[in-house]
C-alpha cells in the first residue's frame, strides 16, 4: 500500500503558483502606443466600448478631472511621475499648461471579450500609482520610453509590446500588493491569497473538471467550511458561481469565434448543449445564438462609426 500524501505535499510552493498566465491566456489583452510627449491645455481621452487607457506621466505636473456621476474623484493632482490606468471605458481629461505641459507616454488597452474581460470586472475603474511605488516598473519602463522617444524602424511595434510588459508588471504588482491600490473584494483579491488562488488557478486551468466546495477546499488546504467563507468574503461570490460566471465568459468567447455549443459544452464541463444553454439563458437573460447575434449587431455598429480608430493616433485625443 503507497503511503498517504498529504494535501501540503502535493502543492506547488507558493511563488511557484502562475495566477495570470491562465487567466490571460485565455482573454487575452493587447496595448497601442498611440501618444508620447508634451500635453498642453485640456486633453480629452472619450470612453469607447472595450477600449481602455494606460497613461504614464513621466514629468511634470497636471490635473484630471471625471464626470460627476463616475463613482471616482472628479479631481485628482499628480506632482510626481504616476501612472494612470483605466480598465474600464471611461471619459477622463488632462489639464496641463498651455505651453510646456507636463511629458507623457499614452495608450491604448484593448481588452478581449470588452467588458466581459475577467479583468475588467475585477479591476476598479481607475488605478493611480506614483511610479516610485512600483520600482518593479522601472526596467521595462526605460526600454518603453526609449523606444516611444525614438523614430526607427519597428519603433511602434516594439513599443507596444514593452507597455504590454509593463502592464503584465502592474497586474503582477497589484497581485501581492491589492490593498495598497483599493481593491478590496474581488477576482484580485483572491489570486492575491495564497490559498484561495490555488483554487482560482485550479478552476481557470481547468473549466471543464466538476469541481465542488470539496475538491476546491483541497486543492486550497483548507476546510470545506473555512474555504466556503473565505472565498465568498474575498471574491465576493460564492464559489459555484465563480466556476459558472467563468465557464459563460469562456463560452462567449468561443460563441464569437465559430463554435458551435455542442462544441463548447463538453470543454466546460456540461453533459450537453441544452445544459450549457439553459445556465446561458439563466445568467445571460438569452439564449446562446440571441447573444452572438445581438454582439455581432452591436459591433457592426461600432465598427461603422468609430472606423478611424483601426490604428490609434492623435485623434483619439480632442484638445
Amino acid at each position: 500500500m503507497k503511503p498517504a500524501i498529504s494535501i501540503e505535499t502535493q502543492l506547488e510552493p507558493v511563488q511557484a503558483l502562475d495566477r495570470l498566465s491562465c487567466l490571460l491566456d485565455r482573454f487575452q489583452v493587447s496595448a497601442r502606443l498611440f501618444h508620447t510627449g508634451a500635453l498642453c491645455g485640456i486633453s480629452t481621452f472619450e470612453a469607447q466600448p472595450g477600449r481602455g487607457f494606460f497613461h504614464v506621466l513621466r514629468a511634470g505636473e497636471m490635473v484630471v478631472t471625471h464626470r460627476q456621476g463616475t463613482g471616482l474623484a472628479r479631481r485628482i493632482e499628480a506632482r510626481e511621475p504616476t501612472l494612470f490606468f483605466y480598465p474600464q471605458a471611461l471619459t477622463h481629461r488632462f489639464h496641463n499648461a498651455p505651453k510646456d505641459g507636463a511629458d507623457f507616454t499614452c495608450a491604448s488597452v484593448y481588452f478581449e471579450g470588452g467588458a466581459n474581460h475577467p479583468l475588467v470586472q475585477a479591476l476598479p475603474p481607475l488605478i493611480v500609482l506614483p511610479l516610485a511605488k512600483v520600482p518593479g516598473l522601472a526596467g521595462a519602463l526605460t526600454l518603453l520610453f526609449e523606444e516611444a522617444d525614438a523614430v526607427r524602424c519597428g519603433h511602434r511595434l516594439i513599443a507596444d509590446r514593452l507597455f504590454e510588459v509593463v502592464l503584465l508588471q502592474l497586474l503582477r504588482w497589484l497581485l501581492d500588493h491589492g490593498r495598497e491600490s483599493g481593491i478590496a473584494i474581488g477576482l484580485v483579491s483572491g489570486l492575491a491569497d495564497p490559498q484561495l488562488a490555488r483554487a482560482l488557478t485550479a478552476m481557470h486551468e481547468h473549466p471543464e473538471v466538476s469541481w465542488t466546495v470539496e475538491s476546491l477546499a483541497d486543492r486550497a488546504a483548507m476546510s470545506r467550511s473555512a474555504f466556503a467563507s473565505a472565498f465568498k468574503k474575498t471574491v465576493g461570490v460564492t464559489p459555484a458561481d465563480y466556476l459558472t460566471d467563468w465557464r459563460l465568459a469562456i463560452a462567449r468567447k468561443r460563441l464569437r469565434q465559430g463554435q458551435a455549443v455542442k462544441a463548447i459544452a463538453p470543454a466546460l464541463g456540461y453533459a450537453n448543449a441544452s445544459a450549457l444553454s439553459r445556465v446561458f439563458a439563466q445568467r445571460v437573460g438569452m439564449s446562446p445564438r440571441e447573444w452572438l447575434a445581438q454582439v455581432e449587431s452591436q459591433e457592426g455598429e461600432s465598427q461603422d462609426g468609430e472606423s478611424q480608430d483601426a490604428m490609434p493616433g492623435p485623434t483619439s485625443i480632442k484638445t
